[in-house]
């Protein structure tokens, strides 16, 4: 769950930003190979500012020692759910370049022994100046928005000041921009905020390198400002990674956003409930190992399973101890929250994804031109509402869609639908049951997904051959 944040931040931000000197990181001959100088260079900076102790933040900036930086890459590593090395890997540099909110990830909060939040209700904000990417009432209609997502779940009330001193003064800036906490130019560290109190307390900057957007382009400023908002009102970074305050940016579609359970659950930590929430639910991270996980599809891409959950997938790699967490939006901003199926069709190094109506093909991070396109274009009738499973059938060359209690067979080659189709499932594959909610194929069994059971079912005896848990795709 979010963590509250406390007055311990801002001097935490003050000496990491202050005092970012450089740090020699260990690396073996292979590694020291791979790695670029600026790559070294960038995690060293990003490990001052992002994960330097606060407890004695200059001593421990100007160490020389091997452990101290081994330390703070495993804080890292720790916080975002990675393999903990102490090593700078591969798998940390990608984490360490993706753009991000600028608060520090870390924090010894337990100094103080109340929390820090507004001591009333009602909070004012005023915005001092305008970025020139979008026009002035799209960036107040952002602000205002972002603003609303804590005022739903909570009590707190928002006024804008025209003039004077607001709680929380907002800002667009470059570079050192008046609080000695200079940004870094375009991408890296997109706004800081800080938390409730006097002064600087609550006051919310962006970076003007960035290019702020209203949709998946560019950084989308509600999303940007949702976040630092919880800042200013005491939320400390989460480590869930389906968090609002998860620190590294992802967009999601404003219209369609609703704040997710581990963000309501911090800010009503500290102000409370409210009587108006327009929400019923709000969404929340899945277990890997939740016995009653359930999967909306499963596909590979290039050797790599992808395992589909409401607006999230695992990446499994065949190599990978354990299963890795992303938003569907993080790899693909212009595809829908939460999809019905999806498969790879290797031949031609395709993935096909489906929603609804509709379906997408990518060659890996790329959505192909003139899609999405609608099911009835390669031959579904009209009437199809949607997809539930798709799995290619490499023995054959037959990719099989499943619809309720029916499934058609498709012909990659001929791009046209096999005549006799739909039949039903439980006729053709008994034992799995009369519904598919995802199907995935390797060393010639196909692997069908019903509720929280798996069932192996063998391609040449066709028979079930196995009943397992679903979580056991994840390793469970």
């Amino acid at each position: 769950m979010t963590s509250p944040a406390s007055t311990l931040t801002a001097v935490v931000m003050l000496f990491l930003l202050s005092y970012c000197f450089s740090i020699p990181v260990s690396y073996s001959e292979s590694e020291e190979s791979d790695l670029m100088e600026n790559d070294r260079r960038f995690a060293e900076k990003y490990l001052n500012t992002l994960y330097s102790s606060s407890s004695n933040p200059t001593g421990i900036l100007r160490s020389k020692s091997p452990k101290s930086v081994e330390n703070k890459l495993k804080q890292m590593q720790s916080f975002f759910g990675l393999e903990v090395t102490g090593k700078l890997d591969e798998d940390t540099l990608d984490i360490m370049k993706q753009p991000r909110c600028g608060v520090p990830d870390i924090g010894e909060y337990n100094f103080f022994p109340r929390k820090l939040k507004w001591p009333r209700y009602n909070i004012t904000y005023r915005i001092l100046n305008y970025t020139p990417d979008l026009p002035h009432a799209d960036v107040d209609r952002a602000l205002k928005k972002a603003l609303k997502v804590w005022s739903d779940v909570t009590p707190l009330i928002f006024t804008r000041l025209r003039a004077g001193t607001a709680d929380i003064m907002i800002s667009f800036g470059k570079k050192e921009h008046g609080d000695f906490y200079p940004f870094d130019g375009p991408n890296g560290l997109l706004a800081h905020a800080f938390p409730p109190g006097e002064k600087l307390g609550g006051d919310t900057h962006f970076d003007d390198d960035e290019f702020f957007t209203t949709d998946y382009k560019g950084y989308n400023l509600f999303i940007v400002a949702a976040h630092e908002f919880g800042h200013a009102l005491g939320l400390d970074h989460s480590r869930d990674p389906g968090s609002l305050m998860y620190p590294v940016y992802t967009y999601v579609e404003p219209r369609s956003f609703i704040l997710p359970d581990d963000d309501v659950q911090g800010i009503q930590e500290l102000y409370g409930p409210g009587t108006s929430d327009p929400h019923r639910k709000h969404p929340k991270t899945p277990e890997r190992c939740d016995p009653q996980l359930t999967l909306d599809a499963i596909t590979e891409l290039r050797g790599e399973k992808f395992i589909f959950k409401d607006r999230f997938f695992w990446r499994l790699h065949p190599q990978m101890v354990e299963a890795e967490l992303t938003l569907i939006k993080s790899f693909w901003p212009e595809l829908p929250n939460k999809i019905d199926a999806a498969y790879e069709y290797s031949q031609k190094d395709l993935i096909y994804i489906f929603k609804g109506k509709k379906f997408w093909a990518l060659n890996g991070y790329n959505i192909l031109e003139d899609y999405p396109k609608k099911l009835h274009e390669i031959g579904f009738p009209k009437t199809l509402k949607s997809i539930d499973a798709a799995v290619h059938n490499r023995a054959t060359g037959k990719t099989l869609f499943f619809t309720e209690d029916k499934y058609w067979s498709f012909d990659e080659e001929k791009m046209s639908l096999d005549k006799g189709y739909p039949r039903l499932i439980a006729d053709d594959f008994p034992g799995i049951g009369e519904k598919v909610d995802a199907a995935y194929q390797r060393n010639g069994y196909i692997y069908f997904i019903n509720g929280i059971l798996q069932f192996e079912y063998s391609i040449w005896s066709k028979k079930v051959t196995r009943v397992m848990a679903t979580n056991s795709i994840l390793l469970c």
